[in-house]
C-alpha cells in the first residue's frame, strides 16, 4: 500500500482572512481560485508587493480595523462602520477620535483588565 498525501486547499475567502487582508481588494487571480497550504505558506513567508501594499494600505477587512482601533468588531458595529477601511480612513479616525471610538476603547480597556483579573484568579 502506497500513501497518497492530498495537497490541502482552501477558499480564496479563508486565505485571505488568515493573511489579514480584504478578499475583494486582492488581484483576480487570488479570488478566482484556491490556495493551497503551500502556496498560503509561501504568501506569508516572502509576501508579493500586492499583499504588501494590501497590507501596509489597505483596505483592511474589520478584524484588522478593530484591531488598529483598539476596540471590538461589535464596537465598529456600533460606530456605525460596516465597511472595510484603509489606513488613511483609520489614522483619520484616530485624529477625530469620535465620541464612540472614545467609549468602545474605554469599553475594550474594561474588558481587557476583566480578563485580566479573572485569569489572575484561576491562579
Amino acid at each position: 500500500m502506497t500513501s497518497h498525501k492530498t495537497t490541502q486547499t482552501m477558499k480564496p475567502a479563508t486565505a485571505a482572512k488568515k493573511l489579514g487582508v480584504y478578499l475583494e481588494a486582492t488581484p483576480p487571480e487570488f479570488q478566482e481560485g484556491v490556495v493551497s497550504r503551500d502556496e498560503l505558506n509561501a504568501l506569508q513567508a516572502e509576501p508579493p508587493e500586492w499583499l504588501r501594499e494590501l497590507r501596509r494600505t489597505g483596505p483592511h477587512p474589520r478584524p484588522v480595523v478593530a484591531a488598529k482601533l483598539g476596540v471590538s468588531i461589535g464596537g465598529l458595529s456600533r460606530g456605525g462602520i460596516t465597511e472595510a477601511l484603509t489606513t488613511e480612513q483609520i489614522d483619520a479616525l484616530k485624529t477625530e477620535n469620535p465620541d464612540w471610538l472614545v467609549r468602545e476603547r474605554a469599553t475594550q480597556a474594561e474588558v481587557r483588565k476583566e480578563t485580566v483579573r479573572v485569569k489572575e484568579k484561576e491562579h
